[in-house]
């Protein structure tokens, strides 16, 4: 185990505040921000059971300030935990921008503060939802050593195919929507290689980028108001990229600004990203698509530092339970594919269970799914049993009859290769995407990864 960065938990005492509207009268609620600047919110209920939730929240933010609501709002949409008697302590994360491993140090420092003001746990999870769960993945590897800070993750929606391979999809999007639609940039306007995402001093908003998408496929309109040239774009586009139509505009979202931040401010200019051997397939033409579509190579030193920061080892000594929609239209189902050929690839499979659900949403799934889910993870550390996903699927009924939000779990699903979905890359179908040889070797470079 590689020694961990820097988490610290001197700061000033968290204050007494106001619960969410959906705990109020079952818990005590606190916030404060750390001695790095992050925002933090923690609740213990009423009736605590005596372990402890520690949460990563996904994004990332794009803000240049740690968010002081973020972790309000996500303690409050996950306080499905806090009625299952579990204390709940969240980070907003010291700024913006991506940074796995900033975000995973940060997640560390609110567990600490925790420990300082209320003791330490009977028992200590950590979950991560959407990046969160590459971030709760980091802090697993980073903290979670067996019999160490943490005693079991729980992975929800996760982007757990790590920086490096887990937002090819996302470059390909780019790329091909340039081909169709030419207004990203405009042929008038000042040119920058796609990989970018966007050049670093515009002035483009969110709004505007999705002027342009409309422009060019009509996404907002009804199939009948569509000009027949938007709704073959339109077609094109998510036929070659395998993105659901709803979810168009945020994937091209991520590739516009995300990507601006990964390459202008984590990483000095440079390309981490690359599509130069990538075949489209599935357009009306894709003999002109290959060879009209922008190509370029990854900067070696650039992944280097993209997957350092934020790319998977597998090395997990803890139980790890994921949880994950098979019809997610943001982190596709595939990245568990990728989770386990890391873990396989570690020779620790042996602490994962993967289940499955059949819900079609990223951002929250059913109450009573995560409760289940909780609890088999925590029976799971509390008796050494590992429970399979049919196990998982036959308890979720108990809490669905408090819940009432429904139990969709497939225990007999398995979702198809990374690389059935995502064109891979040179090297793309090995995992895990970075060794822990690897990640030891590049801990010694000064500079290596990306700055808090």
């Amino acid at each position: 185990m590689l020694g961990a960065p820097a988490a610290h938990a001197d700061a000033a005492r968290p204050q007494a505040v106001a619960c969410p509207p959906s705990l109020t009268g079952k818990a005590t609620c606190y916030t404060g921000r750390d001695v790095n600047g992050a925002h933090y919110a923690i609740a213990v209920p009423a009736s605590w059971n005596g372990s402890l939730v520690v949460h990563a929240h996904g994004g990332p933010d794009l803000g240049e300030e740690s968010d002081p609501a973020r972790s309000a709002e996500d303690l409050d949409r996950w306080s499905v935990m806090v009625d299952e008697g579990y204390a709940w302590a969240g980070s907003s994360y010291r700024r913006g921008g991506y940074g796995t491993r900033m975000a995973a140090a940060d997640t560390e420092n609110v567990r600490r503060l925790f420990v300082r003001e209320f003791g330490r746990p009977l028992r200590t999870y950590v979950h991560g939802q959407s990046w969160g769960g590459n971030v709760a993945a980091k802090v697993v590897e980073t903290y979670g050593a067996k019999h160490g800070r943490y005693d079991g993750a729980l992975l929800t929606s996760g982007v757990l195919a790590g920086g490096s391979r887990g937002y090819d999809y996302r470059v390909d999007l780019r790329v091909v929507y340039q081909y169709y639609c030419r207004n990203h940039p405009r042929p008038e306007e000042a040119q920058y290689p796609l990989w970018e995402g966007l050049r670093a001093g515009s002035t483009m908003t969110a709004a505007g980028l999705r002027s342009r998408l409309q422009e060019c496929t009509g996404y907002a309109s009804a199939p009948g108001d569509r000009t027949a040239v938007q709704q073959r774009n339109l077609d094109d586009i998510l036929a070659v990229t395998g993105i659901p139509e709803r979810a168009l505009e945020s994937h091209l979202r991520f590739a516009t600004f995300t990507f601006r931040d990964i390459v202008h401010n984590r990483l000095g200019g440079r390309n981490p990203f690359g599509n130069r051997d990538v075949r489209y397939a599935g357009s009306h033409d894709d003999a002109a698509l290959n060879a009209g579509v922008e190509r370029f190579a990854a900067d070696p030193e650039a992944v280097r530092d993209l997957s350092y920061d934020s790319d998977l080892t597998g090395g997990v000594d803890v139980p790890v339970l994921t949880l994950h929609a098979i019809g997610d239209p943001t982190a596709f189902v595939e990245h568990e594919s990728a989770y386990r050929a890391t873990l396989e690839g570690a020779h620790r499979e042996r602490h994962l269970v993967q289940t499955f659900t059949t819900e079609s949403e990223h951002s929250a799934l059913s109450d009573s799914e995560y409760a289940n889910a909780l609890s088999a993870l925590a029976a799971w550390t509390r008796t050494g049993r590992k429970p399979t996903p049919r196990s998982v699927a036959a308890s979720c009924a108990a809490f669905d009859r408090t819940y009432g939000t429904g139990c969709f779990l497939s225990p007999e699903y398995r979702p198809g290769s990374y690389a059935s979905r995502v064109g891979p890359r040179p090297g793309g179908l090995h995992w895990p995407a970075m060794t822990a040889v690897q990640e030891k070797a590049w801990s010694r470079v000064d500079g290596v990864g990306i700055a808090p």
